[in-house]
This record gives C-alpha cells, sequence and structure tokens, in this order.
C-alpha cells in the first residue's frame, strides 16, 4: 500500500498562485500513474490533471489548461501541481492519487487505489 500526504493549499487572491505537493510512502514502488483530482462542496470528484508512471506524459481537465502544470520527482517519491493565475472556481479540496496498476495516463478515479486526505485551496475574488 501507498500512503499519500498532500500540502500547500490555502487561502489566495484570484490571479495568485499555490503549489500543491503529494509525499508518497510506503510501497512506493508500486506507485505508478499518478493523478490530482479536486472536489468543491455539492459537486462530484472530477479529474484535474495526470501523469504516467515516468512522468513524462501528462493530462489536464480542459478548465484548467494552461494555468495548472503537473509534475512527479519519482527519485523523492513527490508530485506536484502548480497552480497559476487561480480563479475563484478552481477552491475545492485537491487530492492527489496512486495507482499500483495502470502505467499510463488514468482519466478515471475507479483506477486509482491509494488517495490522500485532500489539501484545501480557497480562492477569493
Amino acid at each position: 500500500q501507498v500512503q499519500l500526504v498532500e500540502s500547500g493549499g490555502g487561502l489566495v487572491q484570484a490571479g495568485g498562485s499555490l503549489r500543491l505537493s503529494c509525499a508518497a510512502s510506503g510501497r512506493t514502488e508500486r506507485s505508478f500513474a499518478m493523478a490530482w483530482f479536486r472536489q468543491a462542496p455539492g459537486t462530484e470528484r472530477e479529474l484535474v490533471a495526470a501523469t504516467n508512471w515516468i512522468g513524462g506524459s501528462s493530462f489536464y481537465a480542459d478548465s484548467v489548461k494552461g494555468r495548472f502544470a503537473i509534475s512527479r520527482d519519482r527519485g523523492a517519491n513527490m508530485l506536484y501541481l502548480q497552480m497559476n493565475n487561480l480563479k475563484p472556481e478552481d477552491t475545492a479540496v485537491y487530492s492527489c492519487a496512486s495507482s499500483s496498476k495502470e502505467f499510463g495516463i488514468v482519466t478515471m478515479p475507479q483506477k486509482y487505489d491509494s488517495w490522500g486526505q485532500g489539501t484545501q485551496v480557497t480562492v477569493s475574488s
């Protein structure tokens, strides 16, 4: 099992930036495809960005393209999400996820088997 812990959330004004981090521990050799999801109150969880096990490929939701960037440092067992030009509609709890079976880009949340507790991001207008 892989344990995931997010950090870096907070309150920021619209147009500002935040960098989220996700630290993996435990069976990290089984951490392949990874992603960031978010969930706002009263809404379903949605995929924000995903990367493959090497970190050379990525996928972004249309709503964040050009503003967010996902990256990973396999040596340090870290996943990052750089968020620029934040908007109030980006307000949500952001969670990282890891798959022990999938190597490529994975967009379906049910394909991930390890999840962090989440970090709150609040963007004020």
